[in-house]
């Protein structure tokens, strides 16, 4: 599975989510990726102030936050 987190510098919901995916993903045995939206104006326009969102195999699971249960449930 492919997970990616579109974040942004100084979000620190971002930073929690980050840690959150980290660990979860970790522990799982699964990859993931972080990408800033404002490296990309597209992403940027997208995604806006929604940060940070959660993506598995390019489909939104999430934003704002990680609810573990429901994302290892993902993952599974």
């Amino acid at each position: 599975m492919n997970v990616t987190v579109y974040t942004r510098e100084g979000c620190s919901a971002c930073a929690t989510a980050e840690a959150d995916v980290a660990r979860i993903c970790g522990e799982l045995g699964h990859a993931w990726e972080a990408v800033d939206v404002d490296s990309d104006p597209e992403l940027r326009a997208e995604y806006g102030d929604r940060v940070p969102v959660i993506m598995i195999d390019g489909r939104e699971h999430g934003f704002w936050k990680v609810e573990e249960a429901r994302f290892r449930a993902a993952l599974g």
